[in-house]
């Protein structure tokens, strides 16, 4: 039968014992504490991230405008696809829809209806799928400079924003050569776009944040996304489409408040004068600024809580 003896280890050379009354050896948390250090690519407080992307603007701008040049740079057309893709959109749909479909029967103005859907409907689109690829196919960007990582899918929303203000002025001449004339109306525009932008960067903060820990959910947001468009009325008439529908009331509440439409709808009253008023929900305004401050400011502070794990394993 064996016994096992249980010495103490000795105490080697390379760590003698602290002689009395030497002071113990600080940890590392407190010697970074003495001397101000901090953890590399610490999360800042919510304020002080809003400071650095406050002090970064300028690079915001110059790398959604550099990305919109380089997007066409090798096409022979070069920039004039900006305002082609939609527009071919636009017609492949009038086709389909609109012709075959018949649901442009009982819709006036409706090329310029299913022009302004698509080109407003484009943007959401376009930007939520560049948000999900903005930190999972920018990793070389991301390890290698210390910034606020919301500058990227900050800088990818503004990107189609500026790719949409250039539709908008083939969306111009279309309007007026269908009769629609110019109105006070289209300064609502402005407001609306705002909205919309600020919804939509929310909305691309989430899915950066998601499609940085599952980069799969790229594959997948393309299926999603087609069915939110034919959810969102962007080829037909939502109010023609349910009119002889026997469908529960929250189906009729989820489409009426479908961010999507609401944004394309304010679009549409704002240009297109045989678009009323009474098609759109009520209090539309205050439902717009109530999604792009929810989707907003929540995507935001979501994106925030990860950002020491962005580009990291």
């Amino acid at each position: 039968m064996s016994q096992v003896l249980h010495t103490p280890p000795t105490k080697t050379a390379a760590n003698p014992p602290a002689a009395p009354g030497t002071p113990a050896a600080e940890s590392p948390a407190q010697l970074a504490e003495r001397y101000g250090l901090s953890v590399s690519g610490a999360r800042p407080s919510l304020g002080a991230y809003v400071r650095q992307l406050w002090a970064r603007r300028h690079f915001i701008t110059a790398f959604a405008t550099a990305k919109l040049t380089a997007q066409y740079s090798q096409a022979k057309l070069g920039q004039i696809w900006q305002v082609a893709n939609p527009l071919l959109n636009a017609a492949v749909y009038y086709l389909i829809f609109g012709l075959l479909m018949g649901t442009k029967n009982g819709v006036p103005d409706y090329v310029p209806f299913l022009v302004t859907g698509v080109f407003v409907w484009t943007f959401t689109q376009s930007s939520i799928m560049a948000g999900t690829r903005a930190i999972s196919g920018s990793l070389g960007l991301v390890r290698a400079l210390h910034f606020p990582r919301a500058s990227l899918p900050l800088s990818y929303c503004l990107q189609q924003l500026q790719q949409l203000l250039f539709s908008m002025a083939a969306l111009v001449v279309i309007l007026l050569a269908f009769g629609v004339p110019v109105a006070a109306s289209w300064l609502l525009i402005v407001p609306a776009l705002t909205l919309q932008f600020v919804f939509n960067a929310g909305v691309a903060m989430v899915m950066a944040r998601i499609g940085a820990k599952t980069p799969d959910i790229s594959q997948l947001m393309p299926f999603v996304l087609r069915t939110w468009m034919y959810a969102s009325g962007v080829m037909f008439s939502m109010d023609h489409i349910l009119a002889d529908r026997d469908l529960p009331a929250f189906v009729h509440v989820l489409l009426e408040y479908n961010p999507a439409a609401v944004y394309i709808d304010l679009m549409r009253f704002a240009l297109i004068d045989s678009f009323h008023g009474s098609q759109l929900p009520t209090h539309v305004w205050a439902i717009a600024a109530g999604w792009a401050l929810l989707a907003g400011v929540g995507g935001f502070i979501y994106f925030w809580k990860a950002e020491e794990t962005y580009g990291r394993g």
